[in-house]
């Protein structure tokens, strides 16, 4: 098994036993496991990022009506199937956030979009593994908030790497 099937068995493992998984009691009897594009390794990518102004702070809305503050900390550009694509990645006192939206949104992957933690490597780029996106609690249980993926992370191209949509059994 490799780091990403390891991962993912753990990851469901989670789901289907652990009492903070985010699927309610009904759902963890009958879960099976998550849904999962193959490994892709052309978006495991390692990007330069264009650093926006510090203190550039956005509120962005959860599905639940909150919002959450978020640093805009730089964005990144990419190829993917001959497209030019751009994400901006966000940054708080927990870490780096990617969310994002590909052209799948909906029907592949969740509609309203995904997530990702860029690792910042030593020297000064991040690592942006597609592979490892996920899909936010709010896609298996509405009484989480999360936040929306914010309008210039919303993709015109399909990102076939890390969860699909949720299916119940």
């Amino acid at each position: 098994m490799n780091d990403l099937e390891q991962f993912r068995h753990h990851k469901d493992d989670f789901f289907r036993t652990d009492p903070h998984s985010p699927l309610t009691p009904d759902q963890m009897r009958n879960f099976t496991g998550l849904n999962y594009f193959p490994e892709n390794q052309d978006l495991d990518l390692t990007v330069e990022v264009e650093r926006f102004e510090e203190g550039d702070v956005v509120e962005i809305q959860t599905n639940t009506g909150d919002v959450q503050s978020y640093e805009r900390y730089g964005r990144f550009g990419f190829t993917l199937e001959g497209e030019e694509a751009a994400l901006t990645i966000y940054h708080n006192e927990y870490g780096f956030f990617l969310p994002f939206a590909d052209a799948l949104a909906g029907e592949e992957t969740y509609g309203a979009g995904r997530y990702l933690e860029p690792e910042e490597l030593p020297d000064g780029r991040f690592r942006v593994d597609f592979n490892l996106a996920y899909n936010p609690y709010c896609a298996y249980n509405p009484n989480w908030s999360c936040p929306l993926t914010p309008f210039e992370n919303r993709l015109k191209v399909p990102i076939r790497a890390g969860e699909k949509v949720f299916e119940e059994a």
